[in-house]
């Protein structure tokens, strides 16, 4: 080797253990949901891993990426709202807890967490509302997103099928999508079902949560599992 330097093996303080976020926003519920499978490379570490967490009765976050940052994430989210709690008497609304989400990310924007979110949930007028980052904490509220590496499949289908209106769009318009709640939730479904078909990372169960006036709803749908 020329200078007599020796050749290193390169490192690097993160991994990517795979998995897919889907939400979405109606006109009175939210729809988050995300698959089940942790994996790192071709070896699956888990069937059995939620990439979903509950902030309040109104909003929830999925995370893909790297599961170590993502769970710093969330313990950080939470000591938050419970402080928030504790100080004012009521749980932060949605809208902010996309900020405070937003802020913790840029916070740490020159050692990032590798973490890619959406924020789902209700705003403070009872609608859905959907946020959705990059790693270093640049946000927008839409009416549907998702993350993870089958997102590059899942969002043409998103597109194709909602055709929520854009944010950059004046005047604004309502980013909530037009379909029923049931219609919304059989999307997500038909998403998830065609991902796994044609992406390793994504697989072997799907966690659905559906926010809306009545409280949160939960639901556990079987997907592929090789």
């Amino acid at each position: 080797m020329a200078h007599g330097f020796k050749e290193h093996a390169t490192w690097s303080p993160y991994e990517n253990n795979g998995g897919t976020c889907v939400a979405i926003a109606g006109s009175d519920y939210c729809i988050v949901a995300a698959d089940t499978r942790l994996s790192l490379g071709y070896s699956i570490l888990t069937r059995g891993h939620s990439k979903l967490f509950k902030l309040s009765d109104t909003a929830v976050m999925a995370s893909s990426g790297f599961q170590a940052d993502v769970r710093t994430l969330q313990k950080n989210l939470e000591a938050r709202q419970k402080g928030y709690y504790h100080q004012h008497g009521k749980p932060m609304s949605c809208p902010a807890m996309a900020q405070l989400l937003s802020n913790t990310l840029y916070y740490k924007r020159f050692f990032p967490y590798y973490s890619f979110n959406v924020l789902g949930g209700l705003d403070t007028e009872g609608k859905g509302c959907v946020y959705t980052y990059d790693a270093v904490g640049s946000y927008e509220r839409t009416g549907y997103s998702t993350q993870g590496s089958g997102a590059e499949l899942i969002m043409p289908i998103l597109d194709n099928q909602l055709k929520s209106a854009s944010p950059l769009l004046y005047p604004p318009r309502e980013t909530a999508t037009p379909l029923t709640e049931q219609e919304a939730l059989e999307i997500v479904k038909d998403t998830f079902a065609s991902a796994t078909e044609r992406q390793i990372y994504t697989g072997d169960g799907l966690e659905i949560v559906v926010i809306n006036k009545d409280g949160i709803h939960k639901e556990y749908l079987d997907l592929k599992k090789d």
